[in-house]
């Protein structure tokens, strides 16, 4: 029964067509056909194409078959070549009266010259087609095929509004008529408009609707392609990392079921990049960024080919290849991807601060009304900020960050807020509240398996444990840190590492002394009493007196006097 439905929906046979209006020119049938036709049915896209193309160079084609080789076209990376085979076939059924059929054909054509940038052309071809049906009069599901370019421009202007009320007029159009894929796009392009307008937890709910159709083989490929991609970029926008591991791995196994496919391959190896990114295998991640840029690097190009450049850019930067990774974050711009927050950090990384603030300030003042992009660049922000010394600046974008990861329901950006509240804390002095937020980042870090951000989280705790004296502590999260790092091959966090490491020796306290204690016992060889000591340091005499009593202890006194005399011999005063 599922082979069946299969059949039919891959043979792409337009609904409503009669016999007269699939046919291009005089009636014809032969064995090139039939094994066009059954490689399409195949998903043997490459072998579909030529044997439909040299069909078609023998003589015209029939309408249908017109469109299964524009999809074919499409499908083996020939879009130029699809877009002038959808126009012949639209104009082929038009003459013959197929309105829907020919509709259909003006859609695909639109949305792949849309996909490329050509929205001109697309609203030319969405618009013959709007009036095809108006002039015809009858009831078509092509009506609810062209609500979504209509939802996707009210989307892209911030009429979030008018894109739920089109694409939800669309999937009711879809039911009525019993399209899967008009369904899926009005699902997908529904959950999208709730998502950007804020209701996140929805919205998760139609992507995973519309992806429920495409895993179960109910849509034809292109639109199976399209629901893939769009779902994943969701799920990364709103940083539901495990949704997005676990569509990309069903995206990964789609893609290998069809060889010849090229389009969604470029984008599926840049999310791939982007889940071993995460999970700590930097190697692999890097190869699949490069294979990406290399897949994509074609002379029509691919609109996610910036994507693929960005995250090769990251994962350069992160390694410390700086001059590489600006060249790829150049390259990212070029395709239309914009270069921040991560050229930002590239540029902290340089030691050009005032250039990074200047950069992430800008970017975080243009996304303002924007909860999706501005989360994925408060982070870079507080860290920027905090490097400057404007703490203040750092404290807003981490609350911010908490407030964001509650609005989008993100243990991802959660982990990320913590980490970024206990690194404002630590800098205003604040030490165990410090601490107390980044153990709930690591603990975070390390339910969500992300090793390269729960070691930095480790070097913070480091400064933690060191102000209050725990050296040994402090020792042991540096040593794993840098166990996590060398394995990464994240040079720019190794040297960190060393830094903080001999800051760690060069002020080490003699006897195990917190420098609490090391200040209390100055005032004691100073001969302050302890009502004098508690006035200076602001906390109480019984504080006071419990400092003296760990004091005595690790130094091994028993009085004042001996204590005075360990602090002259130890240069402490």
């Amino acid at each position: 029964m599922a082979e069946r439905r299969t059949a039919q929906r891959t043979s792409a046979v337009p609904r409503g067509a009669t016999a007269e209006g699939l046919r291009e020119g005089a009636p014809r049938e032969d064995g090139l056909l039939e094994e066009g036709r059954e490689a399409f049915r195949r998903r043997a896209w490459a072998q579909a194409y030529g044997r439909l193309a040299t069909a078609q160079a023998r003589g015209p084609l029939p309408a249908h078959d017109l469109d299964l080789l524009a999809r074919a076209a499409y499908l083996t990376g020939r879009e130029e070549r699809a877009e002038e085979l959808w126009e012949r076939a639209h104009l082929a059924l038009h003459e013959v009266g197929a309105v829907g059929p020919a509709a259909r054909c003006a859609f695909w054509l639109g949305l792949t010259l849309a996909r490329h940038g050509h929205h001109e052309r697309a609203g030319g071809w969405f618009g013959r087609a709007t009036r095809l049906l108006e002039d015809a009069g009858g009831d078509y599901v092509e009506r609810g095929y062209l609500l979504v370019p209509a939802g996707l421009r009210a989307m892209a202007a911030g009429d979030h509004e008018a894109a739920r009320a089109a694409f939800a007029e669309a999937a009711r159009i879809a039911d009525r008529f019993g399209d899967p894929d008009l369904a899926a796009l009005g699902r997908l392009g529904r959950g999208q408009a709730l998502i950007a307008d804020g209701d996140v937890v929805e919205g998760r709910v139609l992507l995973d609707e519309a992806m429920v159709a495409v895993t179960a083989d109910e849509v034809s490929p292109i639109t199976a392609g399209i629901v893939y991609c769009a779902v994943i970029i969701a799920c990364r926008d709103t940083f539901d990392i495990h949704r997005a591991a676990e569509w990309t791995a069903a995206l990964s196994r789609w893609c290998a079921a069809q060889p010849d496919l090229r389009p969604y391959r470029g984008q599926c190896l840049v999310h791939r990049s982007e889940i071993m990114q995460l999970h700590g295998e930097w190697t692999d991640a890097l190869a699949e960024a490069q294979q990406a840029c290399a897949h994509m690097d074609t002379p029509a190009g691919d609109p996610a080919v910036g994507m693929a450049h960005y995250q090769r850019a990251e994962l350069l930067r992160l390694r410390g290849a700086f001059a590489r990774a600006e060249e790829a974050y150049r390259e990212a711009d070029r395709w239309g991807h914009s270069p921040q927050p991560g050229l930002a950090l590239l540029r902290l990384a340089q030691g050009r601060t005032e250039d990074a603030l200047a950069a992430v300030h800008r970017v975080a003042a243009e996304t303002e009304h924007d909860l999706v992009r501005r989360s994925r660049v408060l982070a870079a922000y507080a860290e920027i900020a905090l490097a400057a010394g404007d703490t203040g600046t750092a404290r807003d974008a981490a609350a911010e960050l908490a407030r964001a990861a509650d609005g989008l329901a993100a243990p991802y950006l959660r982990a990320v807020a913590a980490g970024a509240r206990g690194a404002v804390l630590l800098a205003e002095g604040e030490v165990e509240g410090a601490g107390e937020a980044l153990r709930d980042a690591w603990s975070a870090w390390q339910e969500l398996e992300v090793p390269y951000e729960a070691a930095r989280v480790r070097l913070l705790r480091a400064e933690v444990f060191r102000a209050l004296g725990d050296h040994d502590s402090a020792g042991m999260e540096l040593e794993s840190a840098r166990a996590v790092f060398e394995r990464l091959g994240a040079a720019p966090q190794l040297t960190r590492v060393d830094r903080l490491s001999r800051r760690g020796a060069a002020h080490r306290l003699p006897g195990g002394l917190t420098p609490r204690e090391a200040e209390v016992l100055r005032h004691v060889a100073a001969g302050a009493t302890n009502r004098e000591i508690a006035a200076a340091l602001v906390i109480s005499e019984k504080t006071v007196a419990r400092h003296l009593n760990n004091m005595f202890h690790k130094l091994d006194v028993c009085s004042r006097a001996a204590a005075t005399a360990y602090a002259y011999e130890h240069h402490l005063v």
